[in-house]
């Protein structure tokens, strides 16, 4: 994936091009009338009464937002209906500072929309809201309705229901079931004062002032305290996003682990966001209490192993700071590897767009940062590409790059790789060579077009030839989220993974071809899951395998996204590793919980003895 932070930052000024569009309004005779919240919210995702007008609608406001594009307020009706699938809350969308505070009685009068955070394309669910608003506040100092507990007993254990087939796979016109789906149990809280107790934070404290907790702390653990994605098919419905209306002068956002706990009681309206779903935004915020999360350091590898990594330095380039910290994860957390894949090495003057490709002031800085840590005396091997062909921040160029330990390993040099060129495999004297060391493969193959080129290289341990593929595949950018109105969710993104899987497979199948027992090691930022049908690819007729599927199910991430800890970071073996090597694998996480990240990947190692 891009690194978070630079993909929200994208996508904010999508979502800020796009706000005035992003409405979905439906036709219909307009008519003003008093109705009640619930009347608005109906019982499905969108309201039979979009595109209206309505007038005097009762409520009290608890919650008032007043930063970000997204200013208003929202109100509650205290005289609930008896069903269980309508709302008893909206939000007032004012687009400037409301003038209103929590515990007053208003009548509103406005249009009924349906606004999706993220625009109509993103495929996200809409939030039903009132606006161009006319407000008359009523009295001030009213008691709050009594908030809606979200708890694991609350929450339903399924996701969501599959979607209309006839409405391309839609939930939006299905009648929420909040006692059976976890999507529609949210949904019939949207807009409503709700609040959860002591919850564990399973996704770390981001730039933008969001964490994530589970409601549910027995739901797919992991011993250090957060929640594994394991299948498409068993999502974790205890997930919730916590947001804050406190200004920051008064009470800034707590900073948090994975671990950690958010203690004491949450309380605010349950909203709906671009950058993941259902938010309780609080209007009373629970405290951090530590839960002692430490960063990882693996163990050191034997004489007689040789011990490979990846590890994703997410855009690094001369202008950062990180080198120093990065040095230090790799000589102390890693236990300087004898080889390592570097993912996201930017050029030398890093997103400025203006032709330069070459990144060895990069490595420069990073390698003898590294010594200065006491590691190695790493050198290091890669191919600039062609300006602007491989994807990523624009302008940045960013490549794979091998580092090594000379002391330990040698580098084969071929001459012939370059940006463009193929890298083939021949034969000699009953072993695999490849044409060019380093080399890419197959640059031309439509695959690759706009993403990077995997990185093919030899190396030699105590004698004996390791075929390396550094590689980063396509990001997950353009899917459809878990909380879309599609369900499943459509993950587009995917097919050109597909492509590249079979690309790589095909090109360890050339290696095999020509030496059965080659060692191969397949490795880097595969944008993708160990249970995903791009690794499926990889690995297809038995030519490789995901040795991070050799850990426990609840050891197996190096990213956490949206609450879920997952896997992205792979590296994949041939036979004769997986048989005869004696391999271990270690996932290390130094990054992907914590809030004082310096990547959002944890690096993975192998070792094994040739």
């Amino acid at each position: 994936m891009p690194s978070k932070s630079s993909a929200r930052i994208a996508a904010l000024t999508v979502a800020a091009v796009c706000s005035t569009i992003s409405a979905v309004v439906f036709t219909g005779s307009a008519q003003a009338e008093a109705v009640a919240i619930h009347d608005i919210q109906g019982s499905t995702r969108t309201s039979p009464l979009a595109g209206q007008q309505v007038t005097d609608v009762t409520g009290i406001v608890t919650g008032v937002r007043t930063y970000g594009s997204s200013r208003g307020f929202w109100i509650q009706d205290a005289n609930a209906d008896d069903n269980p699938a309508t709302s008893e809350g909206i939000f007032v969308f004012t687009s400037s500072t409301p003038q209103v505070a929590v515990g007053d009685s208003v009548k509103v009068s406005g249009t009924v929309t349906e606004f999706v955070p993220g625009g109509a394309s993103s495929g996200n669910q809409a939030v039903t809201e009132l606006t161009r608003p006319t407000v008359t506040v009523v009295s001030s100092g009213n008691a709050l309705p009594a908030a809606t507990t979200i708890s694991g007993r609350s929450v339903p254990g399924t996701y969501a229901p599959a979607g209309d087939k006839g409405a391309n796979g839609s939930v939006n016109g299905l009648a929420l079931q909040p006692r059976t789906y976890a999507l529609d149990f949210y949904e019939s809280l949207e807009g409503m004062n709700v609040k959860i107790g002591s919850s564990r934070v399973v996704t770390a404290t981001d730039p933008f002032s969001e964490l994530w907790v589970t409601v549910k702390p027995y739901e797919n653990p992991n011993r250090r305290g957060g929640t594994v994605y394991g299948s498409y098919d068993a999502q974790n419905t205890g997930r919730l996003q916590i947001q804050s209306l406190i200004p920051t002068a008064t009470q800034p956002f707590p900073t948090a682990n994975v671990g950690d706990t958010l203690k004491g009681t949450t309380e605010g309206p349950l909203d709906y966001t671009q950058f993941g779903g259902y938010t309780l935004t609080a209007r009373t915020l629970g405290t951090v209490a530590d839960g002692g999360l430490e960063r990882e350091t693996t163990r050191k590898q034997s004489r007689s192993e040789l011990a490979v990594a990846t590890y994703n330095v997410e855009n690094l380039d001369p202008t950062d700071d990180s080198f120093a910290d990065h040095a230090a994860a790799i000589v102390k957390n890693l236990q300087s590897p004898d080889i390592v894949s570097l993912e996201e090495i930017q050029d030398n003057n890093g997103a400025k767009n203006d032709g330069t490709v070459a990144a060895d002031e990069t490595m420069r800085k990073l390698t003898d940062a590294i010594t200065a840590a006491g590691g190695p005396a790493y050198e290091w091997r890669a191919i600039d590409p062609v300006n602007l062909a491989d994807g990523g921040e624009p302008g940045g160029n960013i490549r794979q790059v091998f580092l090594f330990d000379p002391e330990r390993v040698s580098f084969t040099d071929r001459a012939g790789g370059d940006a463009t060129t193929a890298v083939g495999v021949t034969k000699t004297n009953g072993k695999a060579q490849l044409t060019a060391s380093p080399g890419r493969i197959d640059p031309a193959d439509e695959a690759w077009k706009n993403s990077r080129k995997p990185l093919v290289g030899e190396f030699v341990f105590r004698g004996k030839t390791v075929f390396v593929i550094a590689n980063h595949f396509a990001s997950k950018g353009g899917d459809q989220a878990l909380h879309s109105q599609y369900q499943p969710p459509v993950r587009s993104s995917e097919t050109q993974r597909h492509l590249q899987a079979k690309s790589v497979n095909a090109f360890v199948k050339d290696i095999l071809a020509a030496q059965k027992n080659a060692s191969v090691v397949t490795l880097g930022d595969i944008n993708d899951f160990e249970f995903s049908s791009t690794t499926k690819l990889l690995e297809d007729d038995g030519v490789l395998y995901s040795a991070i599927k050799s850990l426990p199910k609840s050891e197996r991430y190096s990213y956490d996204f949206q609450g879920n800890s997952q896997v992205l970071d792979q590296i994949l073996i041939s036979p004769s590793i997986r048989k005869y090597c004696d391999f271990s694998y270690d996932s290390v996480h130094i990054n992907a919980e914590f809030a004082d990240q310096i990547s959002d990947h944890d690096p993975q190692v192998l070792r094994f003895r040739p």
